[in-house]
């Protein structure tokens, strides 16, 4: 009987195993091998000094320009006026007006209870009056006591008394009087009135207030003409003459208004040495804000011709302008003089030529000669 023996059998995972680990050892070296071409494609084999450094650019633009003054001045009423007692004290009764009201000269704007002055009035008018029967009474005996002593029944020392004292009477009627009409100021002081036509601008006081002489109840302002008031250094003293043309800027409106200068002062203020001056406007419809800004532009001297670029094109220092000319690719540094600023724009001596292009950003990394990539600035 003859023995059998068993063939191993095959087995395939076992065989897929060593292939799998070669497959994913080549994978891993193929995926370093693209990481480092990656890291060395990254690396800038070009000095930073020769590259071309990323700028924009702006042209110049030839312009007209003439030099001009600019002050902040204040809009101010023709006339205003605070309006409150000025002899008594007492409290609130009525305040008849509010900011906006337009008013007319002598109109009711507030009323004071005034009981006590004008009781007090009433008794001086009683006691001047007693007064002034008593010294008609003296007076009418005093020319009695003289006729009598003219006739030599009376003697001339009591009638002299009897004369004067009608005329201390006298005295004491006058001073009554006086105390009369100052107690009739006083209650007349109860009553305000508007002082001229124009409009309440401020209520500071309402009914049930205790005020004083000299406490403001309302304001009013008179806008028929508005005064544009502004001050000049003492070395402009010849531009803010009076008939001077200027361009007024009413902040709170946006409103630009023509005018020219109506007075100057004579003498500049000696605590900042400025010279204050004034500028009608008529406002007929009373539409300007009073107490508001208004920037006054004054033209002084004849156009020039010039070269005009934004502001922040250029360095500007004193009376020099430092800036970036783009040459092909190349920026050059330039110095040019300063004619003068308006708005975001400054203006320079045309010897640097209308339509040169100028670095405006990435100015503070460049040297002049360095090679530049320049894109035009929105």
């Amino acid at each position: 009987m003859s023995d059998t023996v068993d063939e191993p059998v095959s087995n395939p995972r076992g065989r897929a195993i060593p292939y799998g680990i070669g497959a994913g050892a080549l994978a891993l070296l193929i995926l370093g091998g693209l990481m480092v071409w990656r890291a060395e494609a990254k690396v800038n084999k070009v000095a930073l000094a020769g590259s071309a450094k990323p700028v924009t650019v702006v042209e110049a633009k030839a312009a007209m320009f003439r030099a001009s003054r600019v002050y902040v001045g204040t809009l101010q009423p023709w006339v205003e006026a605070n309006v409150g007692p000025q002899f008594v004290a007492a409290y609130v009764d009525t305040v008849l007006v509010r900011p906006g009201a337009p008013v007319q000269r002598s109109q009711v704007l507030a009323t004071l209870d005034c009981r006590n002055a004008s009781a007090t009035n009433r008794a001086v008018a009683m006691a001047a009056r007693a007064l002034d029967s008593k010294q008609k009474a003296l007076e009418e005996e005093a020319r009695a006591r003289v006729s009598l002593v003219d006739a030599g029944f009376e003697a001339k020392v009591i009638a002299d008394k009897n004369l004067a004292e009608a005329e201390s009477k006298q005295a004491e009627l006058m001073e009554e009087q006086a105390k009369m009409m100052n107690t009739a100021l006083e209650v007349s002081d109860c009553i305000l009135r508007a002082p001229f036509d124009g409009e309440i601008a401020t209520r500071t006081q309402d009914p049930g207030a205790f005020v004083r002489p000299g406490t403001a109840i309302v304001s009013v302002v008179d806008r028929s003409i508005v005064r544009v008031t502004g001050d000049a250094p003492e070395v402009d003293f010849d531009v803010v003459a009076p008939g001077t043309p200027t361009q007024v800027h009413v902040v709170a409106t946006g409103k630009d208004l023509t005018a020219t200068i109506s007075r100057r002062a004579p003498a500049a203020d000696p605590g900042t040495r400025t010279v204050h001056f004034e500028i009608d406007v008529p406002d007929p419809k009373r539409e300007l804000p009073v107490g508001t800004t208004g920037e006054i532009r004054i033209e002084v001297g004849e156009p020039m011709p010039a070269v005009e670029l934004p502001l922040y094109a250029a360095s500007i220092r004193g009376e020099k302008a430092y800036l970036f000319v783009v040459d092909g690719d190349v920026a050059r540094s330039r110095t040019v003089a300063v004619k003068g600023e308006i708005g975001g724009s400054v203006f320079l001596e045309p010897e640097l030529k209308a339509g040169a292009r100028l670095v405006a950003e990435g100015r503070a990394l460049l040297s002049d000669g360095d090679r530049v990539s320049a894109k035009e600035a929105p």
